[in-house]
């Protein structure tokens, strides 16, 4: 029996982010992004930068385990007035009061056992003890999985679209936002079998 939990990332886990950052981003991105994107990403640097990210203050990493393996992650933080500004840039009245889950990732083989909405959860709970009442996020567009997620917690496309360029192809995203008072069912919380 393994036990699945969502715990906060230290600097010693920054190499297994990065390792679940590449591993998902090819599977579940690659044609997205462009091939030679994520081929082309470093994970000695990839992981230099999470631990960086990690030692951050004002960002909270999180990671989920499911036994002894770690199996998703987790960033979020107060929202940047860049991140929460509207097309037109103008701020909603609660910008102050609003999160950024900045990433969400879940490695596609431990999927659909509870490990995003526990991360969710437990990224909503930071972000309330900051202050903030709001959350967002920005998914890839033709991510239906992340979508379909998100939306099953409540969180809606708010109208606002950006296209970020990747040296290979476009991909636009759409940026979600629902409350961080959140309710989210958890599966997995018997002990899963091996």
């Amino acid at each position: 029996m393994s036990t699945a939990a969502v715990r906060p990332a230290t600097t010693g886990d920054a190499s297994e982010i990065a390792r679940l950052q590449l591993t998902t981003w090819r599977t579940a991105y690659g044609d997205a992004l462009g091939g030679d994107v994520v081929d082309g990403l470093d994970a000695d640097d990839v992981a230099a930068r999470w631990a960086d990210a990690v030692a951050h203050p004002d960002t909270d990493v999180l990671v989920a385990t499911e036994g002894r393996f770690t199996v998703g992650f987790c960033v979020a933080g107060t929202a940047p007035e860049s991140e929460v500004a509207a097309a037109d840039g103008s701020l909603p009245d609660d910008a102050a009061r609003t999160g950024l889950i900045a990433s969400l990732v879940v490695e596609p083989r431990w999927g659909r056992r509870g490990h995003g909405g526990r991360l969710l959860a437990a990224a909503a709970a930071g972000l309330r003890e900051r202050g903030a009442d709001r959350g967002i996020a920005w998914v890839v567009q033709s991510d239906s999985a992340s979508l379909s997620f998100f939306r099953g917690v409540g969180w809606n496309p708010d109208g606002t679209v950006r296209t970020l360029d990747t040296g290979q192809r476009t991909v636009r995203e759409l940026r979600l936002t629902g409350s961080l008072d959140l309710r989210v069912a958890d599966p997995a919380a018997e002990p899963t079998t091996d």
